[in-house]
């Protein structure tokens, strides 16, 4: 039988959250397959128990993460009697007691646009300790028996980077389980969502970071405003922008001032975190999907929205029109007026809507959590088969 080790203490935030709550139950439902994660206790709380998974709730703070993993963690995963490793946050064990396979899924160690937006910001520190963990990044793509990119883009990326060969498995998506839940959002959210009934509602689901590049998304708000004089506009964020709020050590004051600045308090409405149980609803009560982000390796929001059947407007980045192909319109990544031009071709061509809809829904049958789960297994079986030599 295999034992899958899952190291998911790096699962804090955004696409690593979603990808352990979806992950886990497919694994869980193969009888052949045992699974030990190691999670932090504040993350197994939204974990389901499950019969053949056991969960090691481990408090690391994130500063001692890496060391942890590196020193402690080989002799946890001999003690678990596991076979197989796959480490779900980016970096690699240098001595991995078992097979080991290595999910990357971080793209700002690659992006000279982060490096340039840290400068920008006058965040030294951010940028020393990037580029530091970058080293270790580009290591742990040859630590690892294989390493595994969650699109065929971000893997090319990772090959042209390290100059070693990568898998590309795309995540996946599973629309019953997205859909399951029948809670009710938050009094506070369909509050703010019924002031909001009427405008032309963008919604963008993420937490505060650089990368994903709001300061864009917010100085094309006053051209949309501009463009379309009679109708109101509110962009839905699934954070706030305050000091504190967010994962990370992101500052969102700068874009906060921007607000200000730009006078968008009324346009602006900060939702706060959504659960991903609930996100269906607000997907729901939008009108468009959008995302400036600069760098990506999957952006799985991408999926729900067109699943949620709402149309996508998105920056031209080689990860975003490999996941929406034709279910999107596409902008400049820095370009407010390119967003804004975007924006209101949806808003005023219905048509073009619609065709975007219908390609959404079809893409959304092409990533399956159960087939990315089953090639994962594949993968390590092939592995230990080998003896555990890279294939």
């Amino acid at each position: 039988m295999m034992h899958l080790f899952i190291n998911a203490l790096a699962a804090t935030a955004g696409g690593g959250l979603t990808y352990i709550h979806n992950v886990i139950p497919h694994l869980a439902s193969n009888p052949d397959v045992r699974v030990t994660a190691a999670v932090s206790s504040q993350f197994h709380q939204e974990l389901q128990d499950r019969p053949n998974v056991k969960f090691l709730q481990l408090e690391i703070p994130p500063l001692r993460r890496f060391w942890y993993e590196q020193r402690e963690l080989p002799s946890v995963i001999g003690s678990a009697g596991a076979n197989v490793l796959l480490s779900a946050g980016n970096f690699a064990l240098r001595k991995s007691p078992v097979t080991q396979i290595l999910l990357s899924r971080n793209s700002i160690y690659l992006s000279r646009d982060y490096y340039r937006d840290l400068l920008t910001r006058h965040e030294w520190r951010m940028w020393l300790d990037t580029r530091v963990r970058a080293i270790l990044a580009k290591k742990s793509v040859r630590w690892a028996d294989v390493t595994v990119a969650p699109s065929l883009a971000f893997a090319e990326e990772l090959r042209c980077w390290t100059g070693a060969e990568v898998m590309a498995i795309h995540h996946g998506f599973d629309r019953d389980a997205f859909t399951r839940d029948t809670g009710n959002l938050s009094a506070e959210i369909q509050s703010k969502l019924a002031a909001a009934e009427g405008s032309l509602k963008l919604l963008f689901v993420s937490h505060y970071n650089y990368y994903r590049n709001f300061e864009t998304l917010l100085r094309s708000l006053p051209l949309l405003q501009q463009q379309l004089p009679q109708r109101s506009v509110k962009l839905l964020l699934t954070c706030r922008l305050e000091e504190g709020k967010n994962p990370g050590a992101y500052h969102p004051s700068p874009a906060a001032r921007l607000i200000r600045e730009l006078g968008l308090s009324d346009m602006v409405v900060e939702l706060g975190t959504v659960p991903y149980q609930q996100l269906h609803r607000l997907y729901a009560a939008a009108d468009i999907y959008v995302t400036p982000a600069y760098t990506e390796t999957f952006a799985h929001p991408l999926v729900e929205a067109m699943a949620s059947n709402i149309p996508i407007v998105a920056s031209d980045i080689a990860v975003h029109r490999e996941v929406c192909q034709n279910a999107a319109l596409f902008f400049d990544r820095f370009s407010p007026q390119g967003l804004a031009k975007c924006i209101i071709q949806c808003a005023s061509e219905p048509n073009t809507c619609k065709r975007m809809v219908e390609e959404g829904s079809k893409r959304t049958q092409d990533f399956s959590w159960k087939v990315h789960a089953k090639q994962i297994l594949a993968l390590a079986q092939r592995l230990l088969d080998s003896d555990g030599r890279s294939i």
